[in-house]
């Protein structure tokens, strides 16, 4: 595919997720079916609530991740730039959006230069497609030059294969991909998580990946940014897969069940809206929570309405920690989650 169409797509998927309804139609990520259990008696020193934790070796002041969004067009640089600025002043781990594009052409580099500048020692985490990896034929090269050229703390591997599919310029041919891993992860020693973009990954993909050598998985389930939507816009067409995908809630409490045999990284996406989102995902077993369109459409505006969101969605985490009795991260994970279904 030529450079400038690769630039062209980017552009248009930065202003439809900017402008378009590109939610799921009927399906959720699953947190409303889940409820907390209420602790009355709490004795949380509501100003002393501990939410740090790490981001593989790092330690971060929240569990927060500012997931992966844009890269590779000139119009994406300010909106990094803020991006990074936004995550260093709450000293949490960024994404890079896809690095592809600085694989066929130099023109837009600073468009992922400006993550380092600007984030400080944050953990930086790269990325790249999952078609890319599978693809190449020089891949240990490639990703250590996307590594070196970001200053990496991690790389991202995401998995589209729906988008793919529908994008009228995909390319959907992944043959070859978890050999590819494993050859990454044995040659390359910064962790690499793998996630979806919004279809979810089960617990069955999420073995096969760990057996690869992959150290976080990021979930990335259905019920908020629909990429299918978003491909089906650009290309005025309708199709019953607009809704294709596994619920967050679902892919969190299942793959969190790896956790018995595999150390990793459990990262929950996919429609995160507010604290009480946050809060629920923890419950179910993720470490951390990655947060991307809600985050680009304030950014866009400024650095600082942003700043005031990220604030309001800690400021709820702590609420819901003060009421279930829970002082940090740690304990706010060992708290019960019912099912609505038992509340009535």
């Amino acid at each position: 595919m030529s450079n400038s169409k690769v630039v062209k797509r980017k552009k248009e998927h930065i202003n439809i997720c900017l402008n378009e309804d590109v939610n799921f139609l009927t399906k959720s990520n699953g947190f409303d079916n889940y409820e907390f259990e209420h602790y009355a008696i709490t004795e949380v020193e509501f100003d002393k609530i501990d939410l740090t934790t790490k981001f593989f070796s790092k330690k971060i002041f929240y569990p927060i991740l500012i997931s992966s969004m844009t890269g590779g067009t000139k119009e994406s640089e300010k909106i990094n730039e803020r991006l990074a600025i936004v995550a260093k002043t709450f000293n949490i781990p960024i994404g890079v959006g896809s690095q592809r594009q600085s694989l066929d052409n130099k023109k837009y580099l600073e468009s992922y230069k400006v993550f380092r500048k600007n984030c400080g020692n944050v953990p930086l985490v790269g990325n790249i497609g999952a078609y890319q990896v599978a693809n190449s034929k020089n891949v240990v090269e490639e990703i250590n030059y996307l590594i070196d050229l970001i200053e990496a703390d991690a790389m991202i591997i995401h998995l589209n294969p729906l988008q793919e599919i529908l994008q009228k310029e995909g390319e959907p041919n992944f043959k070859g991909l978890l050999k590819n891993i494993e050859k990454l992860t044995s040659k390359i020693r910064l962790p690499f998580v793998v996630k979806e973009v919004g279809c979810g990954i089960s617990k069955t993909a999420a073995k096969k990946l760990l057996d690869a050598g992959v150290k976080g998985i990021d979930v990335a389930g259905a019920g908020g940014t629909s990429w299918a939507a978003v491909e089906l816009l650009r290309n005025g067409q309708k199709s019953i897969f607009r809704d294709w995908g596994l619920p967050t809630s679902y892919c969190l409490r299942t793959v969190s069940e790896l956790k018995k045999d595999y150390n990793f990284l459990l990262i929950s996406s996919g429609g995160i809206a507010n604290g009480i989102d946050i809060a629920k995902s923890l419950t179910l077993g993720a470490d951390i929570v990655g947060i991307a369109r809600l985050i680009l459409k304030s950014v866009v505006n400024s650095i600082e309405d942003t700043v005031k969101l990220l604030e309001l969605w800690i400021d709820e985490l702590k609420k819901v920690m003060y009421l279930t009795g829970a002082q940090n991260i740690g304990e706010l994970k060992k708290v019960k989650l019912i099912k609505k279904s038992e509340l009535y």
